[in-house]
């Protein structure tokens, strides 16, 4: 979550400043880097602002994670949720979070529910 949220989201908005510190516009920054749907790729600067929202929100949940609470595994496990759901409106950077997103939410779930079976066996 804490890779998740700083390289994926935060980094994102680094990227997006860079051009814009430079003097560069924003419709030359999309030439750059394109979403599929072309409603995401007009809305540029609004997909960047819901990614570093996104993204402080994984890493609260992070940190919610490592101090053991269950309000961090909850944000976590939407947050994650919420990705996979995402993830396929926006290409190509989705394929990363989806990859990201689904592999952190199988090391939540893994840990949260350990050893347990579905159904217990009766001996």
């Amino acid at each position: 979550m804490i890779i998740h949220g700083g390289l994926m989201e935060l980094a994102g908005l680094f990227m997006f400043l860079l051009p814009s510190t430079t003097g560069r516009t924003g419709i030359e920054t999309g030439k750059y880097f394109s979403f599929k749907l072309q409603y995401f790729q007009d809305n540029l600067a609004m997909m960047v602002i819901m990614g570093v929202i996104y993204g402080v929100l994984r890493l609260i949940g992070a940190i919610g994670l490592l101090k053991n609470r269950m309000w961090g595994l909850a944000l976590s496990v939407i947050n994650c949720v919420t990705t996979m759901i995402l993830m396929m409106f926006m290409l190509p950077a989705g394929i990363a979070d989806g990859i990201l997103a689904g592999s952190a939410l199988v090391l939540i779930l893994s840990q949260y529910f350990g050893d347990k079976t579905i159904v217990e066996s009766r001996e």
